[in-house]
């Protein structure tokens, strides 16, 4: 990958400047319902327009724009959903994208991304308490998307022979905790977030009947002890919205969570050593730093010296198949 941006020829790089004019699109019709309202029929834009309270000719612009994109068929003066429309872009759909809003949020982060460079850090940073519930919502539905899919294969990867005890550390929608407690009988696990965040990871586990063998347990884990007596600590996509002072404390307290002979488990977009693959670790270095004050992706050797300072040891890395990777550290 980089070797191959590295020889692009002038009319890529225009092709690339162009790219956010679909995401825009797709975005907008998202925000405003559009394939909601279309469901599995056909309707003119105007119909549209009228059940959106949208202007007639802008809203069959766009959706002109959409047919171009293949997300919208266009027979006789009439739109429907294409077959992916109707399976991601429909609110009824079982396999609605519902995080596709939080990606409506970023669009507005990332147009700070200029003035961030200048300054180093979030020009629109606002602490996740005081961003407001709508907000809040699309971010864990968004985590949830994707970590309900992925969930399953990741926790496969983890030897949990000798665990019973799971902490899963600012979990959201409880995912992962899901996957734990479903790996074997036997683990219970615990969910420690926000309290804010807590009603709707409690949500999401009703929704799947495991209440009984999942607990949260409410805190800031950069401001409080986690709880303890744990065979293993969990910390997925968490590393990259901290600086490294706050993620050498949080090992620490990750290392005085465990039992004797427990692990922690760290899983995040692991970077090499030159911070330019893997490319899509490279890309949400620059999402964190739009979005938090110090954010950012970090290196195996990064990682490697916060658990090694936590005292932990027989450190070892495994990718996923995900882009991700695990680096996993055991306290003796």
């Amino acid at each position: 990958m980089p070797a191959e941006r590295a020889t692009l020829t002038r009319d890529q790089i225009r092709e690339i400047a162009y790219r956010f004019q679909e995401s825009r699109i797709l975005l907008t019709a998202h925000e405003l319902g559009l394939f909601t309202a279309i469901g599995t029929g056909k309707h003119t834009s105007a119909g549209v327009s009228k059940i959106l309270g949208t202007d007639p000719r802008a809203t069959d612009r766009l959706m002109n724009a959409l047919c171009a994109m293949g997300v919208l068929v266009k027979e006789n003066g009439r739109f429907s959903n294409s077959e992916g429309a109707r399976e991601g872009l429909v609110r009824e759909s079982p396999g609605y994208l519902a995080g596709l809003m939080h990606t409506v949020h970023l669009w507005d982060r990332w147009s700070t991304l200029t003035e961030a460079v200048r300054k180093g850090t979030s020009v629109a940073n606002r602490e996740i308490n005081d961003r407001g519930q709508e907000w809040l919502s699309a971010f864990i539905a968004a985590m949830h998307d994707r970590a309900f899919r992925q969930a399953p294969a990741v926790v496969a990867q983890i030897d949990l022979t000798r665990v019973s005890r799971v902490l899963d550390v600012g979990g959201g929608s409880g995912a992962y905790a899901m996957a734990f407690v479903r790996a074997r009988a036997g683990i219970r696990a615990v969910i420690f977030d926000l309290p804010n965040v807590l009603p709707l990871t409690k949500s999401y586990i009703e929704r799947e009947g495991l209440s009984h063998l999942v607990e949260t347990a409410p805190g800031d884990y950069l401001k409080d002890e986690l709880p303890g007596g744990f065979d293993c600590v969990f910390l997925s996509a968490i590393i990259h919205s901290n600086s490294p002072a706050e993620n050498a404390e949080l090992t620490a307290k990750c290392a005085r969570a465990l039992r004797p002979g427990g692990s922690v488990v760290v899983q995040d977009f692991i970077m090499d050593e030159e911070r330019v693959s893997p490319p899509n670790g490279a890309f949400f270095s620059l999402n964190m730093l739009v979005g938090t004050e110090s954010g950012d992706t970090y290196t195996e050797g990064e990682v490697a010296g916060w658990m090694t300072a936590a005292g932990l040891s027989g450190i070892s890395r495994r990718g996923t198949s995900f882009g991700t990777s695990q680096i996993v550290g055991r306290l003796l």
